[in-house]
């Protein structure tokens, strides 16, 4: 089961109004969230585990480099977005929640962390069962007071600022995700990246760059 969707690169991109997020190099997990239960599953893009001491071991086992991830989100975001997600009216019509996080230190690099970097739990999007992904605008307003991504721009996506992004003229180091669209199903996204990160990935990675691009 694919938890998140894959976002298609800046080709794909409508010309309309949209929030660009700062992409984190990081990795995506998902933490499951019920009205009855709280916090009780997590796991990255295509794999879930039970969010007890036995699951925690089996993701381990299974994505090594990520030890780190559950005891960062349970120590940092777990209560406090848990609380908003309990008490917020926007999200009293609803019982069941995935919250994604990117889970990434100051020398992450493409899915790769450092063990003594410092790393922090993200909070990158919130999705609702019998609704879907809450808007982009909504999410800035309900959940941005939580460690989240720098929001870049806010206002209409052209062709200008996606080539300034490219250039590194925001001060980001992947690049952004620009989402746009009124909630649940209408909601859309796409990324771009720095032409300075296409760089490190050919150096990096040679002829497999495209496995880590757009």
């Amino acid at each position: 089961m694919l938890h998140y969707p894959k976002i298609p690169g800046s080709g794909a991109a409508p010309l309309g109004r949209c929030v660009a997020f700062d992409k984190l190099d990081g990795t995506n997990l998902h933490w499951c969230w019920e009205r009855d239960f709280g916090w009780h599953a997590f796991g990255s893009r295509r794999d879930e585990f039970n969010l007890t001491a036995t699951g925690i071991e089996q993701f381990n086992a299974a994505h090594p480099g990520l030890e780190e991830a559950a005891p960062v989100f349970l120590a940092t975001i777990a209560e406090p977005l848990g609380a908003l997600l309990r008490d917020h009216v926007n999200y009293a019509p609803f019982t069941s929640f995935k919250a994604f996080t990117e889970f990434a230190g100051p020398n992450s690099f493409a899915g790769a962390h450092e063990p003594g970097d410092p790393k922090q739990a993200l909070l990158f999007d919130v999705w609702a069962e019998g609704y879907g992904f809450v808007s982009p605008a909504q999410f800035v307003a309900d959940f941005g007071h939580l460690p989240s991504p720098r929001v870049v721009h806010t206002g209409k996506l052209t062709g200008t600022f996606l080539e300034a992004v490219r250039e590194g003229k925001y001060g980001v180091a992947e690049g952004v995700v620009c989402k746009g669209g009124s909630g649940g199903g209408d909601v859309w996204m796409v990324k771009v990246k720095t032409y300075a990160y296409l760089a490190r990935l050919k150096t990096t990675f040679g002829t497999r760059w495209e496995d880590y691009w757009e």
